[in-house]
């Protein structure tokens, strides 16, 4: 393993430039007998890409699979308006097609979407009234909370005060999607904490679990795991946990 990772830096290092002359020279020649006079050609100009050149198309395994799994439950829910805190600007912006959304974060952005809303929050202080939303989701964002990697104060229990006040805001009979790194308990300060599956299951105590999904560390053992067994759980380093929660009336 260790020898193929050494391989791999080696043709980065040394290869992958010689790659990229040999092409820039026989691009220069083709675009000559093609007489493809439509771009001027400056050294200056040129930007190195010398990572693209795979046999397949990379990806991040948790962002593809837990926005993607998010908007097809989200379409499956219909609701009028979906909520949603701090996730991937992907999921909204996309969802926002045939959701409205109204996108909250601690640093503002503006979009300009039809159909997509944004405005500021303070996981710890959500702006909103007790159980007043009907459709939430905060995917990829509690284990930041607390650790000041984007700028939010110092707080070691600032992701269970946030999972408190996701579960204030949540409606009765309202659906919350919630995504987080599950494993083997851990904090790596201060990117994010990686959270046991009964742990989850803690913070957000007086909700229903409607589903547990996982994105596994090792993609031989599948891509999206729906449904999935809660002991592979234990076995993960940096698994991907997805869970669909709903409050039931009192």
């Amino acid at each position: 393993m260790k020898y193929n990772l050494f391989k791999k830096i080696v043709h980065l290092i040394f290869m992958r430039p010689i790659e990229f002359l040999v092409d820039y020279l026989a691009f220069m020649n083709n675009s000559r007998k093609q007489r493809d006079a439509r771009f001027g050609y400056a050294i200056k100009k040129i930007k190195l890409c010398l990572r693209d050149k795979t046999l397949s198309t990379s990806y991040d395994r948790h962002y593809i699979y837990h926005t993607a799994w998010a908007a097809r439950l989200v379409s499956r829910i219909k609701p009028l308006l979906h909520v949603d805190i701090s996730s991937s600007l992907y999921f909204s912006s996309i969802v926002s097609a045939f959701v409205p959304i109204e996108f909250y974060d601690y640093r503002p952005v503006r979009l300009g979407l039809s159909g997509l809303n944004d405005f500021h929050a303070d996981l710890s202080s959500l702006p909103f009234s007790n159980e007043s939303i009907h459709s939430l989701s905060c995917m990829h964002v509690i284990e930041h909370i607390g650790l000041g990697r984007y700028g939010d104060p110092i707080d070691s229990i600032g992701d269970l005060k946030a999972a408190a006040e996701i579960t204030r805001v949540l409606a009765i009979g309202g659906s919350l999607i919630i995504v987080v790194p599950v494993g083997r308990p851990n904090i790596v300060f201060n990117a994010h904490r990686i959270y046991s599956y009964s742990q989850v299951i803690a913070m957000f105590k007086g909700l229903e679990l409607v589903e547990f999904s996982l994105v596994p560390d090792d993609p031989y053992d599948g891509g999206l795991i729906e449904n999935a067994d809660i002991n592979i759980v234990s076995s993960q380093n940096y698994g991907c946990g997805l869970f669909h929660f709903n409050k039931n009336k009192k």
